[in-house]
């Protein structure tokens, strides 16, 4: 059999395929109804999980039992889970290859956001595990598809594509941080243990790092702090370096949006190799190396 009829996908019947216009598709009208009512539904499930975590709401704040409107959200909480459990199935039903809509990045999201239920149902722990709803709100960036914002996944692309190829730059400067913080960590531990060590807070270099992590981030939450001048001398150290290296990440990401900008890309194909795609200053083939 010729390899491409393998590849070819199957036909849908004129009802799947309906169905999948309405789903996976916002031009028509009740695509566009479909979709909205998705994130209707998404927004309200959250919120759902939100209020279960509520006190006087969703248990009470004095034996953490049930609170008054507890059940009224586990059955909305569960409704929202067989609606999505329904929607997924549709999906599958509708596409015409259901293992790479599952392997998609889309079909695990929508997997995610029922599946933790039944896991936690099954181990009996179904009053654990808000967090996972969380992941339902993933699915809300699909309102750029919907609401034809288009450019905005464009913008979202470029600033993603823009981050990774500072990658290397940005673990280097990751690494160099953490080397920063180990020694300061270190110095701030010898300086306040050497002080008075029955009264100092830093009682191990980990718990220093820890400090040294939270004081050059500039987040500084005031649960250690130093007693000694020395101590003292070399936070205010440690801030001011954490200021210093705060922009450089930034820095790298910034110039290569600006690179990006700046660089015109034509449609002018390789006459070798047939690929698009070059510079605008290009005078060879980027993929192949001949002349343009």
């Amino acid at each position: 059999m010729p390899k491409k009829d393998i590849d070819k996908p199957p036909v849908l019947s004129p009802a799947r395929e309906k169905l999948h216009q309405i789903i996976f598709g916002a031009d028509t009208f009740w695509g566009l109804v479909f979709d909205v009512v998705l994130l209707i539904a998404i927004v309200a499930s959250i919120i759902v999980a939100c209020l279960q975590t509520v006190k006087n709401i969703g248990w009470s704040g004095d034996d953490h039992g049930p609170g008054p409107f507890y059940w009224p959200l586990f059955y909305a909480s569960w409704g929202f889970t067989v609606l999505f459990t329904i929607e997924y199935a549709m999906r599958l039903y509708c596409v015409r290859r259901p293992i790479r809509y599952i392997r998609s990045s889309w079909g695990i999201i929508d997997l995610l956001s029922f599946l933790p239920d039944y896991i936690l149902l099954y181990l009996n722990a179904s009053d654990f595990g808000r967090a996972f709803s969380a992941i339902r709100s993933l699915r809300l960036l699909r309102v750029f598809r919907i609401f034809q914002l288009g450019w905005f996944q464009e913008e979202a692309d470029e600033l993603g594509s823009a981050i990774w190829r500072s990658r290397g730059k940005i673990i280097v400067f990751l690494a160099t941080v953490m080397v920063i913080v180990t020694v300061a960590g270190t110095v701030m531990y010898e300086v306040e243990y050497a002080w008075k060590k029955e009264k100092s807070e830093f009682t191990s270099i980990p718990e220093a790092i820890y400090w040294a992590i939270v004081t050059m981030t500039t987040v500084g939450y005031g649960d250690i702090v130093p007693k000694s001048v020395a101590g003292k001398f070399v936070s205010s150290l440690v801030i001011l370096l954490g200021y210093s290296l705060i922009i450089v990440p930034t820095g790298f990401v910034s110039a290569e949006i600006i690179e990006t900008k700046r660089r015109k890309v034509l449609t002018r194909s390789c006459p070798s190799c047939l690929t698009e795609g070059h510079d605008a200053d290009a005078k060879y083939c980027k993929y192949c190396g001949d002349a343009l």
